[in-house]
């Protein structure tokens, strides 16, 4: 295929690549309204939010009572006042309503921890969904210029980065912030004074705390970014393909210093994440535990100075619900922080969601059997088309490109490497979008059907044959999932492998390895043209299919390739020009326009480029023998 200057999707990078770079150093995606799009996240679960809100209310509020009891408890039950002693009586009495209000907010904690893990890990789940179904919709021309891993990192990583979040933050603001409004207000009750004294230094600590959720959000940012090329390694060079390159070369030394140096660059973030606020935090916990203290002595300087209101049961009373206010308090200030972390994470993930696709299908899209033209038919008028990354280009990849497929006819396409020939098979399915010009298929133009459709009547044999880390059948039936046994049959002798399978230990429900290496190369493509043969299109794109084998399987693989292109309209792109003297037309292209077309026969007579191909790999083939 011939692709934009600079590479395939940025390429195999070694040392630190600089387009990841430029991201490390930036900070997180400016997405607008990123806060409501946070919140809508939840709205598919809004009843069992507002249950589990009703659950936080209460059990934060009985949270309370207990400390307002050991007021009671101090004053009227242990030292009541007069001579008489202690009221067991009552005592006994709130001592068992402190312990019954224990139980039943135990038992709606755990009731409202369920219903929280439950909607967060299902907006969880939603949004790695959404996030996956979004990238299945994206142009094949994103995934040429986008790192695997890159990829799998922002599905994998960035969502199950703010998964906590989801899970725990609704709860936990709601809940700390009922039981800190409840504590506050007891406080109150119980003496102002105290709890003027108690709550000053807070305004100050909340500026502090939302300067340092500045710092860790962008710490976030480059730690995920990180992460990404950490996993964009690890996905190119642990796959069967890089793990053979590697080894071809010798190069797993390297290979082990790019990730070593990754790695480190991976833990130094991961320990600034870690360590960032905790001075903080530190300095929280300090002022919040030498409270009581302070109470103590500001309760001792007013009972020397006359105030007679402040009582033992007072200032334990008071103290138990400060120091009830502690936890509460540093956990808002930690969800404050972690929010202004994950919302690096969640904009990440929006930038994604945000990506628009470059081929969008129109609304009033038909089906192709509503086309006008035969089925079968493919046409291109004058179709130029420019790489979406390849602005800088001094020329187009197609340069108004025409031709026309009749059903059942066989066009071949042979040229130069690069010339464009793989660009114009990528066209007709519409896996790419033409720049300017009309591609047809039965006579309507590609972009008024929908392309669901297309797709349907379009088989298509790669020179990368793909197979999945799954049995031969699986792999079979990936066309076709309701296939009966016979109908894989049926495909398999038609792509004549059939006979190989049954030589298998376990037929065809042999594992066939990673992308296929447990096969040959004509095996691997064999499968593919079954699986292709399965489905049963009339239109058949055979991309360079044979010339990554060897002589023998050659001649296997293009005898299988003859009978599927049998009543299709087939467009094939061919390295060896023996394989294409039987097409029906031949285009020649160069530079990315057809500069030749006709049969084998009558370009051979022109003595153009087709017969100067031609002969170099007569010359070729005569000297390797």
């Amino acid at each position: 295929m011939s692709m934009p200057r600079g590479g395939f999707g940025g390429g195999l990078t070694r040392g630190v690549d600089a387009d990841a770079q430029r991201e490390r150093n930036a900070d997180a995606p400016d997405i607008p309204n990123l806060g409501h799009r946070i919140v809508a996240l939840f709205r598919p679960y809004r009843a069992r939010l507002s249950v589990t809100a009703a659950l936080v209310v209460v059990s934060a509020a009985i949270g309370v009572v207990p400390a307002l009891i050991i007021e009671v408890i101090f004053d009227s039950a242990l030292f009541p006042a007069g001579d008489g002693g202690p009221n067991l009586g009552l005592l006994l009495e709130l001592v068992a309503l402190m312990i019954g209000l224990f139980v039943a907010s135990a038992g709606l904690n755990v009731l409202q921890s369920w219903l929280t893990s439950t909607v967060g890990n299902r907006v969880t789940g939603d949004l790695r969904v959404r996030l996956f179904t979004h990238l299945q919709a994206m142009d094949l021309s994103f995934f040429t210029r986008t790192k695997t891993g890159v990829i799998q990192s922002r599905l994998q990583n960035d969502v199950g980065g703010v998964a906590s979040v989801l899970t725990n933050t609704f709860t936990s603001i709601l809940g700390n912030t009922v039981t800190v409004i409840a504590s506050v207000v007891a406080m109150v009750m119980i003496d102002w004074r105290l709890t003027l004294i108690a709550l000053g230094l807070l305004p100050g600590l909340v500026f502090v705390q939302r300067r340092v959720g500045q710092v860790r959000a962008k710490i976030a940012a480059e730690t995920q970014e990180s992460l990404s090329q950490l996993t964009a390694i690890t996905q190119e060079t642990l796959s069967v393909s890089g793990i053979l390159l590697a080894k071809a070369f010798h190069r797993q030394s390297a290979e082990i210093e790019r990730y070593t140096v990754e790695n480190g660059n991976q833990v130094v973030l991961q320990v600034r994440q870690a360590m960032s606020g905790q001075w903080f935090f530190g300095i929280v916990s300090i002022i919040m535990s030498s409270v009581p203290a302070i109470i103590y002595l500001v309760a001792g300087l007013l009972i020397t100075g006359g105030s007679a209101d402040i009582s033992a049961g007072v200032i334990v009373a008071f103290t138990t619900v400060q120091a009830r206010l502690l936890f509460p308090l540093m956990a808002l200030m930690r969800v404050a922080l972690d929010l202004q972390t994950s919302r690096a994470l969640f904009a990440r993930i929006f930038e994604y969601l945000d990506l628009d696709p470059a081929i969008t299908e129109s609304p009033a899209a038909t089906d192709v059997e509503a086309a006008p033209g035969p089925l079968g038919r493919v046409e291109f008028r004058d179709v130029t088309f420019r790489y979406p990354d390849a602005a800088g280009t001094t020329r187009p990849t197609l340069d108004r490109v025409s031709f026309v497929a009749e059903p059942g006819q066989h066009v071949a396409f042979v040229g130069p490497s690069g010339a464009g020939k793989t660009t114009i098979l990528y066209l007709a399915p519409r896996l790419y979008e033409a720049s300017s010009g009309s591609v047809l298929f039965a006579g309507a133009d590609v972009r008024d059907l929908r392309q669901a459709s297309i797709i349907e009547n379009i088989g298509i044999v790669s020179q990368e044959t793909y197979l999945f880390h799954a049995t031969v059948r699986e792999n079979l039936a990936y066309a076709k999932p309701d296939a009966t046994q016979p109908e894989l049959e049926d495909a398999c002798r038609a792509a004549n492998i059939h006979h190989v399978i049954e030589g298998f230990a376990d037929g065809y429900d042999t594992i066939v390895g990673e992308r296929g290496y447990r096969l040959s190369g004509g095996e691997k493509q064999r499968i593919a043209i079954a699986r292709v043969l399965l489905k049963d299109p009339p239109v058949l794109l055979l991309d360079e299919a044979t010339s990554a084998l060897d002589t023998v399987s050659e001649r296997v693989v293009q005898r299988a390739l003859d009978a599927a292109a049998r009543g299709r309209t087939t467009l094939s792109i061919a390295h060896r020009l023996s394989t294409v003297v039987g097409a029906d037309v031949i285009h020649v292209v160069e530079a990315g326009r057809i500069v030749e077309s006709g049969t084998h026969a009558d370009l051979m007579a022109d003595g153009g480029l087709y017969a100067e191909l031609a002969m170099r790999q007569v010359e070729a083939s005569n000297g390797l023998a």
